[in-house]
């Protein structure tokens, strides 16, 4: 989230394009107009293996990571701005979590029941651990602490016995994470949609870390100032194409899940990422090719605030109450109705709901971005 990230004094636009396409494609894959008509490709899988939605959240924490570099890296160098570096990425967190409680407990009151867990929580607490990280320890001891996050978690979720349920295993209602969820948050308070684990748990949050890590070094290596844009570019693809491979064989035995954010899941997904960025920054930061940049953008430097308008949006929509068949129904559902549903296929229509909202939400965040607006916590 841009906007979590104090502003660099001078921004890369690829930056912005790469962080503004990860938000876009988020809050399309988030708001179908259907549930229950969607491309394969725009689902998550369902546990081992991955589409190109499960590379969104991942992308966002490694942009988190790269940003991270960008907003902190001149600061930090003098020893007495680090505690207050450090106060500020705290009460960030303190922030974004309140407020995704609150987007969260407008649409469901009942206190005994609300999820805790979610995306924009994982987001706020990775964000001050690894501000933290970046701020107290150099380049080289992050190396060794990613490289110590990424083997543990694999060590722990494959050798630690599971309470209740015998030896490690990788079952989403029985690996250790999901028993730890239940322990700390009980049943009550996981994820709707399975109620005896959550996606984005506690123990799994370890390994996000990482990934977020592999943003840092990605952004410590951009800022570099005595490295050519070539040098930089072709550093980038090279490892970024390494960890893809390491990844791929890591999958034999310690398997590619979004879900438990495996090790061999944040190496492809830091590699994908670092691919994507160092191919945006040689087009456009590089070689000047900016003409369609512009849509991106708008959602790059104002993310923060695309991510909530994405989560309230929709129910603020749907609480205006049309005609439709003889019965009320939300405006979104009746704009679908009428204008998706009779021309299009099933999963087309439900494509053309989500392309709506990213539209509306593009059009709210537009003027920001011509006043050059970028509204921080």
């Amino acid at each position: 989230m841009s906007e979590l990230l104090v502003q660099p004094r001078q921004r890369l636009l690829s930056l912005d394009v790469f962080r503004g396409i990860t938000m876009a494609a988020m809050i399309l894959v988030n708001n179908p107009g259907d549930w229950k008509n969607i491309y394969e490709p725009l689902d998550h899988a369902e546990w081992h293996g991955w589409t190109p939605t499960d590379l969104i959240f991942p992308f966002f924490l490694f942009m988190v990571g790269v940003s991270i570099v960008f907003a902190m890296q001149s600061k930090k160098a003098d020893p007495a701005n680090r505690g207050n570096l450090i106060w500020k990425a705290f009460k960030r967190m303190l922030i974004l979590l309140f407020l995704s409680m609150l987007v969260r407990f407008i649409y469901h009151h009942d206190l005994s029941t609300i999820r805790i867990p979610g995306v924009l929580q994982r987001i706020a607490v990775v964000y001050f651990l690894c501000s933290v990280l970046y701020t107290l320890t150099s380049d080289r001891a992050r190396y060794w602490i990613f490289g110590l996050v990424l083997i543990g978690y694999y060590l722990i979720m494959t050798l630690v016995p599971v309470p209740g349920y015998g030896p490690a295993n990788l079952e989403p209602a029985t690996n250790l994470g999901a028993w730890l969820d239940r322990l700390v948050f009980t049943t009550s308070h996981l994820w709707d949609q399975s109620k005896t684990w959550d996606p984005e748990g506690l123990l799994s949050t370890l390994p996000a870390i990482g990934t977020c890590l592999f943003g840092i070094a990605v952004g410590t290596w951009l800022k570099r100032t005595d490295r050519e844009a070539s040098v930089k570019v072709s550093w980038m693809l090279t490892y970024g194409v390494f960890a893809v491979v390491l990844a791929l064989i890591w999958n034999w035995f310690f398997p590619i899940n979004k879900k438990l954010w495996t090790s061999s899941f944040v190496l492809l997904t830091g590699g994908l990422a670092t691919v994507g960025l160092a191919v945006a920054y040689w087009l456009i930061d590089t070689h000047g090719h900016r003409r369609f940049t512009g849509f991106f953008a708008v959602f790059g430097t104002n993310a923060i605030v695309a991510y909530f308008l994405s989560d309230l949006l929709p129910g603020l929509i749907n609480m205006i109450k049309l005609p439709f068949n003889g019965r009320s129904v939300g405006a979104m559902r009746f704009f679908s109705e009428h204008l998706f549903n009779p021309y299009l296929s099933p999963k087309t229509a439900s494509l053309a709901g989500a392309i709506l909202l990213v539209l509306i939400i593009w059009l709210i965040l537009l003027p920001l971005y011509r006043r050059k607006i970028m509204i921080k916590i």
